[in-house]
């Protein structure tokens, strides 16, 4: 029996909803593939392994870093201590000549500045110097017609470090500008 363009519809519905590109009612979900379910697991897993990774590195790293600092502080106390040995010598023979104990304590000053330039902090204490910001530190300004201005005319503290790693500039008198 021949069937109508009608009948054809009322026997399948899915026919007009195909036609017409909208689907009511309930509809079936595809369920996911099986495979899916496992490889979000095993992501999940790798991304908490990468994780605890790096808050071992994190935690190791500080640990790491505390060493270190602790080494480099003792390293710097302990280069200290021949300095602190002769001062005490020196209070040691504070009854003995005065000239003496006046050597001494020049001769330990210069050991402190010798270790300080070892660890990388040379004195800086030279006069007649063109004044330079990134060391010098102006603390009074001079007329001194003997001299250029801008010119470092007095050292009234010396400064430790070179220019890239300053310990402390160099407060200095600098000659005033003619004019």
């Amino acid at each position: 029996m021949a069937t109508t363009g009608r009948d054809a519809e009322r026997e399948n519905p899915s026919a007009e909803v195909a036609e017409a590109g909208t689907v009511s009612g309930p509809q079936e979900v595809p369920a996911p593939a099986t495979g899916t379910d496992e490889r979000t697991a095993e992501l999940e897993d790798r991304w908490r392994r990468a994780a605890a990774d790096l808050d071992n590195v994190r935690k190791r790293h500080a640990t790491e870093l505390r060493r270190a600092t602790e080494a480099e502080r003792a390293r710097v106390a302990a280069a200290w201590l021949p300095v602190l040995d002769n001062l005490e010598l020196a209070l040691a023979h504070a009854e003995a000549d005065p000239s003496a104990i006046v050597q001494g304590v020049r001769a330990i000053r210069e050991q402190a500045v010798r270790l300080l330039a070892g660890l990388g902090y040379p004195r800086d204490d030279e006069t007649g110097v063109r004044f330079d910001p990134n060391r010098h530190e102006v603390v009074a300004v001079v007329e001194d017609p003997a001299t250029e201005p801008n010119t470092v005319t007095q050292v009234v503290r010396p400064g430790y470090g070179t220019d890239r790693h300053q310990l402390r500039p160099t407060a200095v008198a600098v000659s005033k500008s003619r004019g």
